[in-house]
């Protein structure tokens, strides 16, 4: 029996309520395409497409738009000489490309925070699933350059970006994907939730990191973990691509992260 496109969005969105203004939609292709390969991933590189095209996959579920951009406007981006040899790639290759983004995230518990979890080994940890982060009890004498080292160590990170001490204690913290890392969210989070620990992708650094700043000149015991929002997103969509080769096993199903957008110098 033959696999479309539209099969494997059915599946993605089963259940789900999605915005009005959602921008999750199949961005290049036909629904009514056969699906001969899945490639899922973060982002669709032009790494990765060329990977995708090299092992016959012609349907790239990614989180986040190939375009640069949020709602995957393209106006603005005509004549411009990358997106033109990207876009180019993908339609002579008839790779399509599906955003998979505010599905995953209204999933029960959010799929990519639980995969982020998971990855991390800290499932037992989790007090609650909040919509914007899971809180975590963390076990007694456990730093912040603990958390920091074993979340490079887990997940392959060449650094994190740390505020306030590394040495103290956290027993309680939250764990914010992708660009939750704003203060709108994290600040009544640190009251609300009586943490000592926000651990985001991303998010503004003049607020949170600012706000950590002004709470250890007080005499507070708060820090800041950002991890990158690749790095911070990743893992849940590896946990979907696992979770879709058990519903769609006669169909390859790759996940594939590219590397590292930022280096240290």
């Amino acid at each position: 029996m033959k696999l479309t496109i539209q099969d494997v969005i059915q599946h993605l969105t089963t259940d789900i309520t999605l915005p009005e203004n959602t921008v999750d939609q199949l961005l290049i292709g036909s629904a009514d395409q056969d699906v001969q390969g899945i490639f899922v991933t973060f982002m669709p590189t032009h790494h990765v497409i060329e990977h995708a095209i090299r092992l016959n996959a012609n349907l790239i579920i990614a989180h986040e738009p190939p375009f640069y951009n949020h709602h995957s406007q393209t106006d603005w981006l005509m004549n411009d000489p990358v997106y033109e040899a990207k876009r180019t790639l993908m339609e002579e290759a008839n790779v399509a490309i599906y955003r998979c983004h505010d599905a995953i995230h209204r999933y029960q518990p959010d799929g990519i925070t639980e995969g982020l979890i998971q990855a991390l080994g800290w499932s037992a940890y989790v007090e609650r699933h909040r919509p914007e982060a899971d809180i975590l009890s963390l076990p007694a004498g456990t730093t912040v350059q603990d958390i920091a080292n074993h979340m490079k160590k887990t997940l392959g990170l060449e650094y994190v970006r740390v505020a306030g001490s590394p040495t103290m204690d956290c027993k309680r913290a939250a764990v914010l994907v992708g660009f939750r890392g704003n203060a709108p969210l994290t600040i009544p989070l640190f009251q609300n939730e009586e943490l000592d620990l926000i651990i985001a992708g991303e998010g503004f650094e003049w607020e949170t990191p600012e706000y950590v700043r002004d709470a250890v000149q007080q005499g507070k015991d708060k820090a800041l973990i950002m991890m990158g929002h690749a790095e911070s997103e990743a893992s849940g969509m590896k946990l979907l691509a696992d979770r879709l080769s058990t519903v769609f096993p006669t169909v390859p199903i790759h996940f594939v992260a590219d590397q590292p957008i930022f280096k240290v110098l």
